[in-house]
């Protein structure tokens, strides 16, 4: 007995030791971070993602809330458990796996790829988006069309990213391939570097590129390293449960249309680049946009619209040209038809601040009118496409969608029946019959893209103006 008791005490002494030896050097936090299953989350109540604050994952929009594709997701995912989220906030790819590594997180949502060898450190949620790595450089620097021509570039990569996984696997074919290392810096900060020609070239994922090119064009994507990338969430090796509880909830997100909603909402505007017409829409936003942008900022908090909106429809509609006139007798900022203007009370198209105001009028009436049966953000994309086409129009291809078993209300599924409106054998029963639905569609999709450029340039000349009194003072 005495033996026994003696032997038993032996294990015991040692852990107090370790104990004592783990908390000097904080250990006892992570492990005890590490042990969070997901009935222990459960029970705690909270749910801790380590994520990144840029564009493509988590932001506060221009109203300070939250929002961003990975924060819409997680929270999704955390809603329909009963649970909270926590965000902790790291600066790059290689700081959010350090931290999942050492117990800080539950999950890692921050648009991560799987690799070899992170998978082989980490689990995987289920794959909810494809990228490509590209090799990005400035318009008129750095021209490499191939790895051999990559060699001896001056090329930087994030610490402990995918980026920098590929590059070593390719070093074996590719000797001369060299690269510096950037610690604590995120993939936007490097495009920015590239932009302002402070680096030559860097590697991206294609959605992060895609986004950044709408605030500086002349990026460009020389081509394209190695494979296509899944992107998932990581969660620590042990937490299996989790992972099912993930797994379970993305399917029915996916057979819900959330996912659709989601790629709709933040990449829907992203598919085609116009380097020229960018370039061209942000040289006027300094020349042209502060002589109307009174008029925006009056008209948006009468109707209730958003003002950058507002000032990106009617870029769209005349590139700030309030003598705009087009061939079929619209005119003005708004380019309002004749009919439009008299029954919102404008009598002078061609003044600006008549256009701007009766534009924002038919708008608000449009989003009234609407919104029986749609939620935001779809209202306002319905609302611009009728706004385009007609209302009449856009209820023909809502009547189509639900003739073909798609979401009436829903701008991701409207938008693939909108262009049938042109095809014989579908407007023929409809009751508007024959419009040009492929128009609003590219409506749409432009005015959210020059609202997203317009919003990150108001932000640079803000930024720009507070530094420079600042330097006066």
């Amino acid at each position: 007995m005495r033996g026994l008791f003696r032997d038993s005490l032996i294990p015991l002494i040692l852990t107090a030791g370790l104990i004592v030896l783990a908390s000097q050097w904080g250990w006892i936090a992570a492990y005890v971070s590490k042990v969070r299953d997901y009935e222990y989350i459960q029970r705690s109540g909270y749910l801790r993602v380590l994520t990144q604050n840029n564009p493509t994952t988590y932001y506060f929009d221009r109203d300070g809330n939250k929002a961003g594709f990975e924060y819409d997701l997680i929270t999704s995912f955390a809603d329909s458990v009963g649970l909270e989220v926590r965000f902790i906030i790291k600066r790059s790819v290689g700081s959010v796996f350090r931290g999942l590594a050492r117990g800080e997180g539950d999950i890692a949502a921050s648009g991560l790829s799987i690799t070899g060898e992170r998978a082989s450190r980490f689990l995987f949620g289920p794959v909810y988006n494809r990228v490509s790595q590209q090799l990005v450089c400035r318009r008129g620097g750095a021209r490499p069309k191939n790895l051999e021509q990559l060699q001896g570039q001056d090329l930087y990569v994030m610490a402990g990213s995918s980026y920098e996984e590929r590059l070593k696997s390719l070093q074996n074919e590719y000797s001369g391939l060299e690269w510096t290392l950037t610690e604590g810096v995120s993939s936007e900060d490097l495009l920015k570097k590239v932009w302002q020609r402070e680096i030559g070239c860097t590697i991206v994922d294609s959605n992060i590129l895609a986004i950044n090119q709408r605030y500086y064009p002349e990026l460009k994507n020389r081509f394209t390293v190695g494979e296509i990338d899944s992107v998932a969430w990581a969660m620590p090796k042990g937490a299996q449960d989790l992972q099912a509880a993930v797994n379970d909830w993305y399917r029915s997100f996916i057979e819900q249309g959330g996912m659709a909603s989601l790629q709709e909402r933040y990449y829907g505007y992203v598919e085609i680049f116009d380097y020229v017409d960018t370039v061209a829409f942000i040289r006027r936003i300094h020349s042209r946009y502060p002589r109307y942008s009174r008029y925006f900022k009056i008209a948006a908090d009468q109707y209730h619209l958003s003002e950058t909106l507002l000032a990106s429809q009617a870029y769209q509609e005349s590139h700030w040209n309030p003598r705009a006139i087009s061939p079929t007798g619209v005119r003005g900022l708004m380019m309002l038809t004749l009919k439009t203007a008299r029954s919102m009370g404008i009598d002078n198209r061609l003044d600006a601040e008549q256009s701007v105001l009766g534009g924002a009028q038919y708008m608000a009436k449009l989003r009234k009118t609407l919104s029986k049966t749609i939620i935001e953000p779809d209202l306002t994309w319905f609302a611009l496409a009728a706004y385009n086409i007609g209302l009449g129009h856009v209820r023909d291809a809502q009547t189509l969608a639900g003739q073909m078993k798609l979401n009436p209300n829903k701008w991701h599924d409207l938008k693939k029946v909108l262009p049938l409106l042109s095809k014989r054998s579908h407007y023929k029963t409809l009751r508007y019959g024959y419009a040009r639905g492929s128009e609003p569609v590219r409506y749409v999709q432009q005015i959210r893209q020059y609202e997203h450029t317009l919003i990150q340039q108001l932000k640079t000349i803000s930024s720009a103006k507070r530094g420079s009194d600042q330097l006066e003072f």
